[in-house]
């Protein structure tokens, strides 16, 4: 039986109770489009956009951001 398939940022409660947020890999459409608004972030703040640190560029680093495109690792 496969598994079952939930929406990607969809909640769930963990086995303490904790609500919890379905995350989604690099390369999806969800990737995708953060992507997207986060390079219209970038052209909106460009302090952030220069600065390798800032939580901005590290998230786009994470979610595998190559222009307004999210890519698998």
């Amino acid at each position: 039986m496969p598994r079952k398939r939930y929406p990607d940022g969809s909640t769930y409660k963990d086995s303490s109770g904790k609500t919890r947020k379905r995350v989604s890999s690099p390369g999806t459409k969800r990737g995708n489009s953060y992507c997207a608004r986060s390079a219209g972030q970038m052209r909106d703040h460009p302090k952030a956009a220069r600065d390798p640190n800032s939580k901005l560029r590290q998230r786009r680093k994470a979610w595998g951001c190559v222009g307004k495109k999210s890519r698998k690792k």
